[in-house]
């Protein structure tokens, strides 16, 4: 499946049904009166975000959504049928937008969470409303209300309790496939990964996940190499697992082109936990591996782990790693949880 992060969709609310203008109309009834009914109210247009949708690839092949129109109003006093509901499925997390991609109308974190965008028109009154004391036999109905039509932008900033950066061929995707079931594409040369990519990783018997986001280059958060498009992803994850290239010339410098554009896209990115890690641990000798352990180190001021996902040497500790930084968000956000967790 190909990964859309960014979707137009036009959408239109259901116009609502027109009242009508009826008599009743009965063997030995003279004068029965008005009898006409209302019209249906028009459909309205929501949003869902929903479970097992991690793209926006549905919006590329259908972008026009229309709900149902109201039913008119009938005779004998029967009201128009309400026009049926669309409703657009999201995955989690996905921001809606007005057509300028400025103004943000909603923000869908929470699964199963609905948001009405376009309300359907009210349907139009029967000339049964309009009898009066003094007008009994009223010959006018409302039409129904318009709906409402508007153009929207989804924009998907993907949920992981991890993600996994770095400059491009730090060994990202070669580390979601050893540790998980997902099937990213691997290649020895930058940029093989294109789009986010999302893992479950289990370790202890618990499982969190994680994404594994295109590289970054100087320059991102302004656009340059795959841009500031996949830095908004690292806006919802808990915590960062930061690769460095250990065949790298060094692995110090690279730490810091990837916290410059951290620091430079901000909201946040720069004061979330981090993991540091050294990876391709295997095709390093004993020397050089301490020489870039040493660089890394003074550059990050912590000691940095070292893995290699060939050989699996130190994939365990990086998960446990991250594993004991989530639960340590999960305390921060929901004290009381916690609390509870531990005095039971």
């Amino acid at each position: 499946m190909k990964f859309l992060d960014e979707a137009k969709v036009y959408i239109q609310s259901g116009a609502g049904g027109n009242g009508c203008i009826a008599f009743r109309r009965e063997k030995f009834i003279e004068f029965g009166g008005p009898s006409g009914g209302d019209g249906g109210k028009g459909g309205d247009v929501l949003v869902e975000a929903v479970n097992g949708l991690n793209t926006l690839i549905d919006y590329r092949y259908q972008q026009h959504f229309r709900a149902k129109r109201g039913g008119n109003g009938m005779g004998k006093d029967r009201h128009g049928a309400n026009g049926d509901d669309i409703v657009l499925k999201v995955p989690l997390g996905t921001q809606i937008y007005e057509e300028d991609g400025e103004t943000l109308l909603a923000d869908l974190t929470e699964l199963g969470q609905q948001i009405t965008i376009s309300k359907g028109g009210n349907g139009g009154f029967g000339n049964a409303r309009f009898k009066t004391s003094t007008n009994r036999s009223p010959r006018n109905a409302n039409p129904g209300q318009p709906g409402e039509e508007r153009i929207i932008r989804l924009r998907l900033k993907l949920i992981a309790d991890a993600g996994i950066i770095g400059l491009p061929n730090a060994g990202k995707s070669t580390f979601l496939a050893t540790v998980s079931a997902a099937k990213p594409k691997i290649a020895d040369y930058p940029f093989t990964t294109l789009h986010p990519q999302l893992g479950v990783f289990e370790v202890d018997g618990r499982e969190f996940v994680m994404a594994d986001l295109p590289g970054l280059i100087e320059g991102a958060h302004e656009g340059v190499g795959l841009g500031d498009r996949f830095l908004a992803h690292t806006e919802r994850c808990r915590v960062l697992l930061h690769l460095i290239d250990g065949t790298g010339e060094d692995a110090g410098a690279a730490y810091k082109t990837v916290r410059d554009e951290l620091v430079a896209y901000g909201q946040g990115l720069a004061d979330k936990p981090e993991i540091v890690a050294l990876s391709k641990a295997d095709a390093l000798t004993p020397e050089i591996l301490k020489a870039q352990k040493a660089l890394l180190k003074k550059a990050c001021k912590k000691t940095p782990l070292v893995l290699s996902s060939a050989s699996r040497e130190g994939v365990e500790d990086v998960l446990r790693a991250l594993l004991k930084t989530i639960d340590k968000a999960d305390a921060d956000d929901h004290p009381q949880a916690a609390e509870a967790a531990w005095h039971p």
